[in-house]
């Protein structure tokens, strides 16, 4: 059934656009590791401006990071497990199938 399915994948360019897609998905979660800490430095800027409370800490924070992280590492690894799966081992090629003649 695997097989199948990775045929289908490879033959349609399903599995190519789902793993452009992936890699895409990848790159901006990436992407977002830089921009996350800056946006929550200048959410709690703004918030403790907007309140008056001295107690909300106005550093930049770099935990603010570790979801995009995450989410950037599981996805890259995930596009490269089904880059390996789908490109890199040959598909098996479906045996002809019979056909009887009469005779």
């Amino acid at each position: 059934m695997l097989d199948r399915l990775k045929r289908n994948l490879v033959e349609s360019y399903v599995g190519a656009i789902c793993l452009g897609y992936l890699f895409a998905q990848g790159l901006i979660h990436l992407a977002y590791v830089f921009v996350a800490p800056i946006t929550g430095w200048i959410s709690r800027k703004e918030y403790r401006a907007l309140t008056l409370a001295p107690d909300v800490s106005t550093k930049l924070r770099l935990q603010d990071a570790l979801p995009e992280l995450a989410s950037a590492i599981s996805l890259l690894l995930l596009g490269y497990i089904l880059l390996r799966w789908l490109y890199f081992t040959p598909v098996t090629e479906k045996p002809p199938e019979r056909t009887s003649h009469p005779g």
